[in-house]
């Protein structure tokens, strides 16, 4: 679970800064990874839901 953690906290670093460049300068190309990699960040977050119901059994 911990390596699932450390994925999320990659992913959403990777977010913040693409978000952040879209808003900022208006960088379109940053907009686009920012919502793949928000996407990835979903996933995640539900195979962290499924490993925290298991850890808590």
């Amino acid at each position: 679970m911990k390596n699932l953690i450390e994925k999320i906290n990659v992913a959403y670093e990777a977010f913040v800064k693409d978000a952040n460049a879209q808003t900022e300068s208006g960088n379109k190309a940053a907009g686009a990874r920012a919502r793949k990699v928000s996407l990835e960040i979903e996933k995640m977050m539900k195979e962290f839901r499924k490993a925290s119901i298991e850890a808590a059994r």
